[in-house]
């Protein structure tokens, strides 16, 4: 019996089956990620799975990866934006207030952050207003203070003397509704400016990125009455721009001096060399650094303000905490270690909350991450999920 005719045809009607989309080669993982899966693609971008969290891959101009984003993320982000304005609207606030306060927010975002926007409309059926609603859902959707807390190492604190950093970003409760659509976005532009790592809900304005480079930038609250320089473009938004266009920490300190707020915050940066902690007025910016260790909590710590009000206990005692377990791990500390410290809770001598009573209000340390510079490895955590690991050097490099 001649069996090499029935082998070719078996081999040409699998390679047919292929071609045609019938089946699939098993996915892939990243490399350097295994705990990745590929779980969808579009016009080039990927959507992949880390353990409980999304992981997107966009490449390609702005307004490119504004489509990948939207298309990759368009159930969610219809989802969202349903879920954002439907409260939103049970409060009195009506969908053209809403687009009308939100456009006065982004009206002074570069460019490029407009492409995205234009991008992320077009795949999504959203309106560009829409879109920017999205953008400052948390913060429209709160009604509550918010906190946040830093804390990096080098040097004698860590285990090998390189840098590592961790950020809290600290919310009412109010905001799980945001839990479900967080997202980790890496983008990889090819105008030759830097990728860019955020994480956050999908769509939100990032408040926690790091780039290709190792740089790494976040916020906290001041702890000060918001008083608003109208004129002034939103502090947090130019965090983007600062992220594609520094490689490294003294451009990156550069661009934070020179970029004037619309109201007071505190800005924290890092890389592989070391870490700066900007306390940021309106018409004065000061520096902090430290011996191999720096904090911030939501109060200005350089006396030199000579601030008439006193900062909040809890935000001091959350900086004497971090402080304080830091000092105690001294030389010891890596990633691990700094995971560690940042599990370890308020009323325990740290300073996460997790469903903390204050005020009668219920707080958390909304998201968490830990992130070493020189190898670009971050780990992530979303409250009452468990930390993930993502190595990003080569998501950037792809």
């Amino acid at each position: 019996m001649n069996l090499k005719k029935p082998i070719f045809l078996i081999l040409l009607l699998f390679s047919l089956l292929i071609a045609a989309g019938c089946i699939t080669a098993i996915p892939v993982s990243p490399a350097g990620n295994p705990d990745m899966t590929l779980v969808s693609s579009f016009e080039g971008g990927d959507r992949y799975i880390a353990g409980n969290y999304t992981v997107l891959l966009l490449e390609g101009s702005y307004q490119e990866m504004g489509r990948q984003y939207g298309g990759l993320m368009k159930t969610e982000l219809l989802a969202e934006y349903a879920m954002l304005t439907d409260a939103l609207e049970d409060r009195g606030y009506t969908i053209d207030y809403l687009r009308s306060d939100a456009a006065y927010g982004t009206q002074y975002q570069s460019e490029r952050m407009k492409e995205i926007a234009r991008g992320m409309a077009e795949t999504t059926g959203l309106t560009e207003d829409d879109i920017s609603i999205l953008y400052y859902g948390p913060a429209l959707y709160l009604m509550l203070p918010a906190g946040c807390s830093y804390l990096a190492v080098w040097g004698d604190y860590t285990a090998d003397g390189s840098v590592v950093i961790s950020r809290n970003w600290d919310l009412p409760d109010l905001v799980s509704p945001f839990d479900p659509y967080y997202v980790l976005a890496v983008y990889r532009p090819t105008d030759g400016s830097n990728g860019v790592a955020t994480f956050g809900p999908a769509g939100s304005r990032p408040e926690t990125l790091m780039n290709s480079e190792g740089l790494f930038i976040a916020d906290d609250n001041s702890g000060l009455t918001p008083v608003v320089q109208e004129d002034r473009p939103d502090m947090i938004s130019e965090f983007f721009r600062l992220m594609l266009d520094y490689s490294d920490l003294s451009g990156l300190k550069t661009g934070v001096l020179t970029t004037r707020p619309n109201l007071a915050w505190i800005v924290d940066v890092g890389s592989p060399e070391g870490a700066y902690v900007f306390e940021v007025g309106l018409t004065e910016t000061k520096t902090r650094t430290g011996d191999g260790v720096i904090a911030a909590t939501n109060h200005f710590v350089d006396p030199s303000w000579n601030l008439t009000t006193s900062p909040s206990e809890y935000s001091l005692i959350r900086y004497t905490n971090l402080l304080s377990q830091a000092a105690a791990a001294k030389g010891t500390i890596d990633a691990a270690k700094m995971m560690e410290i940042r599990d370890v809770l308020l009323e325990d001598g740290g300073a996460t909350l997790c469903h903390f009573d204050f005020e009668g209000n219920s707080y958390s340390s909304n998201h968490q991450v830990v992130f070493v510079p020189a190898t670009k490895t971050l780990w992530m955590k979303v409250v009452d999920l468990d930390w993930q690991k993502v190595e990003l050097a080569p998501l950037f490099a792809m």
